[in-house]
């Protein structure tokens, strides 16, 4: 699958004025995580970096669903610049033949990004109107600088006080996030070359993290900030297959056992009315198993999907399955809840693990439902798949939103 916009966050391990600052926990999550889940949540990006020094970062990012980039120790002192980070990320990926045409770069310092801000300028540097397009808020504030012979106006005159409606307004940049055309930043090595422009933010969405006081102030509006600025607990699983385990998502991982010694499972009718929703909306399903009871071949004929059970290594033949189907791994969502899915979720594109999933499947999970296994687990994940279809839909019928956006 092309990489056409990919998000890179430098994420070093040393910070003096908040030590471990990239870890350090905003409503209960890493500053680094949400950063990766703000940029996956971004229906226009494609792949998600975290370019570290750090083990501990490199785990946290990868858990959240990014790759990682190990980064030299000469570029992660503090003296190496954010650019520097970027353009060896953008060498790394070269050398895979991942180059992209855009690049976002996001600062893990930056917890309330919205990710329709990140979708709107990244559609600005992609339909050419601007070459960089930065984070920023609208600001009215009257600046002073010390002299030698007392302070003095910045933006203004110390003999005229305008009214805010009188000043013409100037903008901040937050930090947050810098969209750039990629071959223009390799050509000027900075972040700001070309025609710059600037997408305007609200400024709850623009504290940056840079003291402790940042660090508990951003705890304590993580509760009240717009819904809008945190990252969504609804993400676009953008897929072209679906693929599931059994038990202990189509079922909530018990069994009946009759005197005979014959099993009986227990289904959700929610679910299979999700399954019914994606197979009318074309999208190739498969329940993969280990299992070799019959009522799994059973359930998949009533649901119409394709089924292999009774298989020792998943993992295989769901690569098996892709390749008839035309389907690349990453383009699939594989669901699971245990041990036995491992190996589908490390390869599959988006690894979705039920509510009530093992340990060392949630660690490699890029989203975990709200929903356990046998209690709509599937229906959850369908509805996930086809607003996401929907919502390209939309965006493919409309022109491009540039409302927000200014340049110079």
């Amino acid at each position: 699958m092309p990489h056409e916009v990919i998000v890179v966050i430098p994420a070093r391990g040393g910070s003096k004025g908040v030590p471990g600052k990239n870890l350090r926990e905003v409503a209960g999550v890493p500053l680094v995580a949400r950063a990766v889940r703000a940029a996956l949540a971004a229906a226009s990006v494609d792949l998600v970096v975290v370019s570290t020094d750090d083990a501990e970062i490199a785990a946290t990012a990868e858990a959240a669903g990014a790759e990682v980039v190990d980064r030299p120790a000469d570029l992660a002192g503090d003296t190496a610049s954010s650019e520097s980070a970027l353009l060896h990320a953008l060498t790394a990926l070269e050398a895979e033949e991942r180059m992209p045409e855009v690049l976002v770069f996001v600062q893990a310092t930056s917890p309330f990004i919205d990710p329709s801000d990140i979708d709107a300028a990244v559609a600005e540097v992609r339909h050419g109107d601007a070459d960089v397009v930065f984070s920023a808020v609208e600001s009215h504030a009257f600046l002073w600088r010390s002299t030698s012979r007392g302070a003095a106006g910045v933006n203004h005159s110390s003999g005229a006080r305008l009214r805010r409606q009188d000043r013409e307004a100037e903008y901040r940049e937050t930090g947050a996030f810098y969209v750039m055309n990629v071959d223009g930043f390799r050509h000027a090595e900075h972040r700001f070359f070309g025609r710059i422009g600037f997408r305007l933010v609200p400024d709850a969405h623009a504290l940056e993290i840079d003291t402790p006081a940042d660090l508990a102030l951003a705890d304590a509006l993580a509760a009240v900030v717009s819904p809008s600025a945190l990252v969504p607990a609804v993400p676009c699983i953008d897929v072209d297959a679906v693929v599931t385990d059994f038990d202990g998502v189509h079922t909530d991982d018990t069994a009946y056992v009759g005197s005979d010694g014959t099993e009986r499972v227990r289904v959700s009718r929610s679910d299979g009315h999700g399954v019914k929703m994606l197979r009318e909306a074309g999208v190739p399903m498969l329940i993969l198993s280990v299992e070799e009871n019959p009522v799994v071949a059973a359930r998949a004929a009533k649901l119409g999907v394709d089924v292999v059970h009774g298989v020792r290594d998943k993992a295989p033949e769901l690569v098996a399955w892709a390749e008839r189907k035309g389907i690349p791994l990453e383009r699939i969502a594989y669901v699971g809840n245990d041990v036995g899915d491992l190996g589908c979720l490390r390869i599959a594109g988006w690894p979705v693990v039920v509510a009530d999933a093992a340990p060392e499947a949630l660690a490699l999970a890029r989203h975990v439902l709200t929903r356990a296994g046998g209690d709509g687990a599937v229906r959850e994940l369908s509805d996930l798949v086809l607003g996401a279809r929907a919502a390209a839909r939309v965006r493919s019928s409309e022109q491009p939103a540039l409302a927000g956006a200014i340049w110079y």
